[in-house]
């Protein structure tokens, strides 16, 4: 078993390839030929850029900001779930003062989810499938440059970032029971003998 998390050293940190001997041990030779490529070679370096020149001083929401910038992106695309809209609304509000935003609700298209079997929170009333496919094929047409996902089910975010022909981030990732903040369960002394 390859378990990085549970080694104590990081010798990788000082340069060491540990995937030597293993079925994969090519995988830093495949890296570093993706990394050749134009846009790789600068998502990764503005990446390490704002790391170095923000570490501990932007938030998540900044850095996503820099990000852009330095990519020098200008149409952001967010993908939200209808459970965040106002989160959505006031993530669009915030970066509309400097870039393009589009957003695009899971619920785009209004698909029964009777068509797809897919089981229903009340069983009395209509209810739309989730459409990632749909949030995706939307900012493809209007081509973002990036694509946020706000708060999309475990699964919808899967087929959302498979679909999107931009690169994607996470801004805020759905937690139903721990208000959007999944690490909590493992950092809760009673979620993690709950899951251990």
């Amino acid at each position: 078993m390859y378990n990085c998390s549970n080694c104590k050293s990081n010798v990788c940190y000082q340069g060491k390839d540990c995937a030597k001997g293993y079925d994969f041990s090519d995988a830093a030779t495949k890296a570093r030929n993706i990394y050749e490529q134009e846009e790789d070679n600068k998502i990764l370096t503005v990446a390490g850029r704002i790391e170095v020149e923000h570490y501990m001083k932007y938030t998540r929401l900044e850095e996503i900001m820099e990000f852009c910038r330095l990519m020098e992106y200008r149409k952001i695309g967010i993908a939200s779930c209808v459970g965040l809209s106002a989160e959505a609304d006031i993530l669009t509000k915030i970066l509309s003062k400097e870039f393009e935003v589009h957003s695009v609700c899971c619920k785009n298209g209004g698909i029964n989810k009777d068509d797809y079997g897919i089981p229903h929170l009340k069983k009395e009333r209509y209810e739309a499938t989730c459409n990632p496919a749909g949030q995706a094929e939307v900012l493809n047409s209007i081509g973002t440059d990036i694509n946020l996902i706000v708060g999309l089910c475990v699964g919808h975010d899967i087929l959302f970032s498979k679909y999107s022909k931009a690169p994607c981030t996470t801004f805020i990732v759905k937690d139903r029971v721990l208000a959007h903040n999944p690490a909590a369960a493992i950092y809760s002394n009673y979620y993690k003998r709950k899951l251990l």
